[in-house]
C-alpha cells in the first residue's frame, strides 16, 4: 500500500470515528426531539431498535399542552433577562479585573492572581448554602438581586481574561497612551475591539451555565413572577399521571436558545479556548 493510499485510508477512519462518536454524544438530543413529537404510548416502544428515534406518529400536540398548562412565554423572558444581565454585568466587571492583572503592575498583584486561581476549585455547592443565608439577610429572596448579584464576580472568567489580554503587545496600548488614551478608555477603544475570541467563549459559558441552572434559582425564587424556565419544567412532575410527552417537548424548547447560540458563537468558542492556554 502507498504512502497515499495509508493516508487516504487514515482520513477516512479518522471522519467515519469522529462522525460516530459524534452521533453517540447527539443521540440523546435526537431522541428527546423525536419523543417531544409522539403520542405518550409510543415513546418508550422500541427502545432497544433505532426505530425509537423516528417520531412515529408525529404532531405538535405536546407542544400545545405545553403552552396551554404553563406561561412558557414568561418564563423564558425571565430566563434570558436573567441570563443577560448576569453575562453582561461579567463581561464588564471580571474582563477589567482580567486586564487590570494582565497589564497592570501593581503590590499583591501576584497574590492577588494566585487566590482567583485557588478559589476557582470550589464547587458552587460548597458555598451554596452560605450564600443562601447571606442573600436572605440582605433581603434578596425572590429578588433580581438574589439572582443575578451572586454571579457577577467569577474567578474563571477572570483568569480566561487575563489569559487572553497577556497575548496584547504592549507597544499597542503604550501608542494609544501617546495618543492621549488613559488606562480605561485604552480598554474599550483598543482592547475590546479585538478581544471578540474570548468575550464569545465567556458568553457561551456563561449562557449554558445560568440557562441550565436549577438549584440556584429554585433555593432563591418562592413565587412564580421571576420563576425561570427550568423551574417551569420542574411543574410537569408535580403532578400524577407524569406525562412524559410535555416533559420532552419543553425540554426541548428549553435547548432551542443554547443550541442557537453556539451553533452562532461556536467559531469564536473554538478561538477563545485555544488562545487562553497557561501563559507566565
Amino acid at each position: 500500500m502507498t504512502y497515499k493510499q495509508r493516508t487516504f485510508l487514515g482520513n477516512i477512519l479518522f471522519y467515519v470515528g469522529n462522525t460516530v462518536i459524534a452521533l453517540i454524544f447527539v443521540s440523546p438530543l435526537i431522541w428527546m426531539i423525536s419523543a417531544s413529537l409522539k403520542p405518550e404510548a409510543e415513546i418508550f416502544k422500541n427502545m432497544n431498535t433505532l426505530s425509537t428515534f423516528l417520531p412515529t406518529g408525529a404532531s405538535i400536540s405536546n407542544y400545545l399542552e405545553v403552552f396551554s398548562r404553563i406561561n412558557m412565554w414568561k418564563f423564558i423572558g425571565n430566563s434570558l433577562f436573567y441570563v443577560f444581565v448576569i453575562i453582561v454585568l461579567d463581561l464588564i466587571v471580571n474582563s477589567l479585573c482580567g486586564y487590570a492583572l494582565a497589564k497592570f503592575h501593581f503590590k499583591g498583584k501576584n497574590a492577588l492572581l494566585t487566590l482567583v486561581i485557588s478559589l476557582m476549585v470550589f464547587p458552587m455547592e460548597a458555598i451554596m448554602l452560605p450564600l443562601y443565608v447571606e442573600v436572605a439577610n440582605l433581603g434578596w429572596v425572590n429578588q433580581w438581586a438574589g439572582l443575578i448579584v451572586p454571579f457577577v464576580a467569577k474567578c474563571f472568567s477572570i483568569y480566561m481574561f487575563r489569559q487572553f489580554f497577556l497575548d496584547i503587545p504592549n507597544d499597542l496600548l503604550e501608542a494609544a497612551s501617546i495618543d492621549g488614551c488613559g488606562p480605561v478608555r485604552s480598554f474599550f477603544r483598543v482592547v475590546v475591539p479585538i478581544s471578540g475570541t474570548v468575550y464569545a467563549t465567556i458568553f457561551i459559558l456563561d449562557f449554558v451555565a445560568h440557562w441550565n441552572d436549577f438549584m440556584w434559582p429554585l433555593l432563591v425564587v418562592t413565587g412564580e413572577e421571576k420563576r425561570t424556565i427550568q423551574l417551569a419544567i420542574q411543574t410537569f412532575f408535580g403532578s400524577k399521571p407524569i406525562n412524559y410527552g410535555p416533559i420532552m417537548a419543553s425540554l426541548t424548547i428549553s435547548a432551542i436558545p443554547m443550541l442557537i447560540m453556539f451553533i452562532a458563537l461556536q467559531k469564536y468558542y473554538v478561538e477563545g479556548i485555544a488562545s487562553t492556554g497557561i501563559k507566565g
